[in-house]
C-alpha cells in the first residue's frame, strides 16, 4: 500500500516546479523507504554529493559486506567508493523509473570526484565512465561550474549525457553555463544525435548566499543596510530565473526545440534554512516558478509538507523588478555580489574536496575494520 501524495508538494509539481530530495542512503534503498518517500512527498528526483555519501558510509553497517568483497577483489579506496556509489545511484534510478516514464523527470544525480573540478579532460573521462557504469536513462552527472568545468559540460552534453551543473552562484557564470549547454546540444544535433533524450539542470545555490551576505551586513553601521538581511539569496536566484527566460528568444534555440530538445531547468539547491530567524521553508516559498526544480533536504520537504496556506507561483515580472532593486540596494551598501559568489564557488569546491578526502579516509578505516 502506498502513501497518498502530500497535497502541498503535489500542488508544487502541478505548478511546474519539481520537488527533489537532496539526500540518499543505502538504508533507504534496502528498506524501501526511498520508494515510500517518492509516493508520500510526490518526489520527482534525487541528488547526491560527497558530503551525503560521507554521512551514509559512516552510518551503520549497510556497506560492510560490499566493502569487504570489493577490497578482496583488489580495489583501492577510490575504486571501492565508485563501486558503492554507482550501485546506490543505479538502484535509486530504478526507484524513480516509473516517475521518469510518467513525467519525463525522475532524475538521480551523481557527482564527478570533487578533486577533478579544475581538470577538464579528467572530468569528461569520469563523467562518461559514470554514465556507462550506471547505464540508466534517468541518471544525471554533476559537473561543477568552474572554468575547467564549463568546457567539460559542453563536451559531455555533446556526447549525449544528462548533466546537472553544480556549484552555481553567479548570474554571469550561469549565462556561460547555458552557452556551454547550448553548444553541446548543437554539436550533438549536428552529428545526428537525438537531442530530445538529453536533459540538464543548472543548480543555483541559494541559502549560502544569504549566510555570507548577512554576515557582511551585520558588520555595517545603520539600519538601512542591515534591513537587507535575508534578501540577497532570493534576489540573486530570481534574476537568474529572469535570465533563463530569454532562451526562447534566441534564434539558435528554434531548430533544437523543433528537434525535441528540452530546456535546461534551473534547480534551486542549498534550500535548507540555515538562519533560525528565517522560516524553515523560506527558500521554497519564495522561489516557486514553472519549469524549475527545488532539491530540498528531507527536513525542509517535511516542513513544507506540514505547513499551511496556499501554494502559489511566487516569481513573476514584479518579483524580478523588486529583486533587481534589492541587488542595487545591496551594491549601494558595498556588497560586491560577484566577489561573494566567486568566494562561495571556491569554498564549495574546497568543502566537497574535503568531504571526499574525509570519505576516502573513513572508507580506508572501514576496510581495515571489516577485513580484520
Amino acid at each position: 500500500m502506498t502513501d497518498s501524495p502530500n497535497p502541498r508538494l503535489q500542488r508544487l509539481a502541478e505548478l511546474g516546479q519539481a520537488p527533489w530530495l537532496d539526500s540518499i542512503s543505502r538504508a533507504w534503498l534496502d528498506s524501501g523507504e526511498l520508494e515510500r518517500l517518492v509516493d508520500r512527498l510526490a518526489l520527482r528526483g534525487v541528488t547526491s554529493n560527497p558530503s551525503i555519501f560521507q554521512a551514509a558510509l559512516g552510518a551503520g553497517d549497510s556497506y560492510d559486506e560490499d566493502v569487504r568483497r570489493h577490497s578482496g577483489a583488489g580495489h583501492d579506496d577510490r575504486s571501492v567508493f565508485s563501486l558503492l556509489a554507482t550501485d546506490d545511484i543505479r538502484r535509486a534510478c530504478d526507484a524513480f523509473a516509473d516517475v521518469h516514464e510518467q513525467t519525463g523527470d525522475g532524475y538521480v544525480s551523481i557527482e564527478v570526484d570533487p578533486d577533478l573540478a579544475h581538470d577538464t579532460d579528467a572530468t569528461v573521462t569520469q563523467a562518461l565512465e559514470l554514465w556507462r557504469t550506471v547505464h540508466r536513462p534517468n541518471l544525471m552527472v554533476k559537473i561543477p561550474a568552474t572554468e575547467a568545468g564549463l568546457p567539460a559540460i559542453e563536451q559531455v552534453i555533446a556526447d549525449g549525457v544528462n548533466v546537472n551543473v553544480t556549484l552555481l552562484f553567479d548570474v554571469g557564470v550561469y549565462t556561460r553555463v547555458r552557452e556551454a549547454w547550448l553548444r553541446g546540444l548543437e554539436r550533438l544535433h549536428e552529428t545526428g544525435g537525438d537531442v530530445a533524450t538529453v536533459a540538464s539542470v543548472a543548480s543555483f545555490f541559494v541559502s549560502r548566499v544569504d549566510t555570507k551576505v548577512d554576515a557582511l551586513l551585520d558588520e555595517m553601521d545603520g539600519e538601512e543596510c542591515r534591513a537587507l538581511r535575508g534578501t540577497a539569496a532570493v534576489a540573486n536566484a530570481v534574476v537568474a530565473w529572469a535570465d533563463a527566460q530569454r532562451l526562447v528568444e534566441e534564434p539558435r534555440w528554434a531548430p533544437l526545440a523543433a528537434a525535441g530538445a528540452q530546456p535546461q531547468r534551473l534547480l534551486w539547491a542549498s534550500t535548507g534554512t540555515k538562519d533560525p530567524a528565517y522560516a524553515p521553508t523560506k527558500y521554497v516559498d519564495e522561489l516557486v516558478a514553472a519549469g524549475t526544480v527545488n532539491t530540498m533536504p528531507l527536513a525542509t520537504l517535511e516542513a513544507f509538507a506540514a505547513a499551511t496556506g496556499e501554494v502559489a507561483v511566487t516569481i513573476d515580472a514584479d518579483r524580478v523588478a523588486r529583486a533587481r532593486r534589492e541587488l542595487d540596494r545591496l551594491e549601494g551598501c558595498g556588497i560586491d555580489m560577484s566577489r561573494v559568489t566567486d568566494e562561495l564557488r571556491d569554498e564549495g569546491v574546497a568543502a566537497f574536496v574535503n568531504s571526499f578526502d574525509t570519505l576516502l579516509a573513513g572508507l580506508a578505516s572501514k576496510r581495515a575494520a571489516v577485513n580484520a
